[in-house]
């Protein structure tokens, strides 16, 4: 089933009684004219924390919070919080706290919660100046939509004194969501509004999908050439990889072909191999079959996520899939496998229209691939991705 992230205006579908006594509308503001992507966790984290039964806590805390609800992302599939300056270092604050720690520490990129948050106290004074410049201006800013009622100026360049024309706007005009206490830097107490505790907590997967939905809107701007981004933000069921019909679809071609490894120049032995992807599954999200292949199972592990080299790989790839093509065309056993594979593994118009189709040479049917599958590698390369140095 499709998950339902609500946009910014239905987020104001709570529920009734809260009107006459919060600021909804001020609420929905708070994700508005972000510059850079961390504006997103800081409420992500305060609604999970709320969630959780904490009424108080600390800067601290919220941004070990925000470290670990990113760290997947970034990790995993190197996306960039909010792009890369001209000289391509990274802008987001957050993102280079998440880098920081990776230099440190040894966690996987599929680290539990508690595993990065563990990791992130043994190397705190480390991430100490990382996690400071978090607590500049978001803290303040994300509540500015609230700021429309009062008459006094906004003094942004004064902490002290934004904190104290916080706790006057929550005292005397509307309840906030949070005041700030009085303690420096990433001390500085937080403390939420029972009222705006009990609305979060009655709408906390509505008010989660709001934010995915707009941080997903955030993240492709910044991250334009990813692809399936939306499947990027936490960790995937492995229920997800279709990739049984294309096995099946190999052991066809393996029962009458000898096919040899793209790496290791070796022969696959039929029912002792792995069906893996040539540019990572991690990067381009799908188990297309252009970009598939059968590979020893030893290295599956030691190429992980990472690219092959272009060079001398791919054309070995690509000869081993004009194999495939022709056996398609030519062994009504296998071409019955293929058709199967419609359902899962061939959605890209391109091949179904050009690479598939029959009549092409084995140098047209290189060209095909080249072309549609070169983009996608450079894309993955500039996004981050490793060469695999076999």
């Amino acid at each position: 089933m499709a998950q339902y992230y609500p946009t910014q205006e239905n987020v104001l579908n709570i529920k009734v009684q809260y009107y006459n006594e919060l600021d909804i509308q001020g609420f929905s503001q708070m994700l508005k004219d972000p510059s850079f992507c961390y504006k997103f966790y800081w409420l992500e984290a305060i609604v999970n924390l709320i969630s959780e039964g904490i009424t108080e806590t600390t800067f601290d805390a919220i941004i070990d919070e925000m470290i670990a609800n990113a760290w997947y992302s970034v990790r995993e599939f190197h996306i960039h919080l909010s792009g890369l300056q001209a000289d391509g270092m990274v802008r987001d604050g957050l993102e280079r706290a998440i880098l920081q720690l990776t230099e440190l520490s040894t966690l996987p990129a599929n680290a539990s919660k508690i595993e990065i948050k563990n990791a992130i106290g043994e190397y705190n004074s480390e991430l100490k100046r990382f996690k400071e410049q978090l607590t500049n201006m978001v803290p303040y800013r994300a509540l500015a939509g609230f700021f429309a009622r009062s008459k006094e100026k906004t003094e942004w360049n004064s902490i002290r004194r934004m904190t104290t024309y916080i706790k006057e706007i929550n005292d005397n005009i509307t309840p906030l969501p949070y005041v700030l206490g009085e303690s420096s830097k990433l001390k500085k107490e937080v403390r939420f509004h029972q009222d705006w505790i009990k609305m979060i907590q009655d709408n906390t997967v509505n008010i989660l999908g709001w934010i995915q939905y707009e941080k997903v809107k955030w993240l492709q701007n910044n991250n334009p050439e990813v692809p399936g981004l939306i499947y990027k933000l936490v960790p995937m069921n492995d229920k997800m990889r279709k990739l049984s019909n294309v096995r099946k679809l190999w052991e066809g071609v393996l029962e009458v072909r000898e096919i040899r490894d793209v790496f290791t120049g070796r022969e696959i032995v039929p029912k002792q191999y792995d069906v893996d992807h040539f540019i990572p599954w991690s990067f381009v999200m799908n188990d297309e079959l252009w970009n598939l292949m059968p590979m020893e199972s030893s290295l599956n592990s030691s190429k992980s996520n990472r690219l092959p080299k272009w060079n001398p790989f791919f054309k070995d790839f690509a000869y081993n899939q004009y194999i495939l093509y022709g056996m398609i065309h030519e062994n009504a056993n296998i071409h019955k496998r293929f058709e199967v594979c419609y359902g899962d593994n061939l959605h890209s118009i391109w091949a179904g229209q050009e690479l598939y189709r029959k009549g092409n040479t084995e140098e047209e049917f290189y060209n095909i691939l080249e072309k549609n599958m070169l983009p996608v590698y450079e894309s993955a390369r500039r996004q981050g991705y490793e060469i695999w140095e076999y």
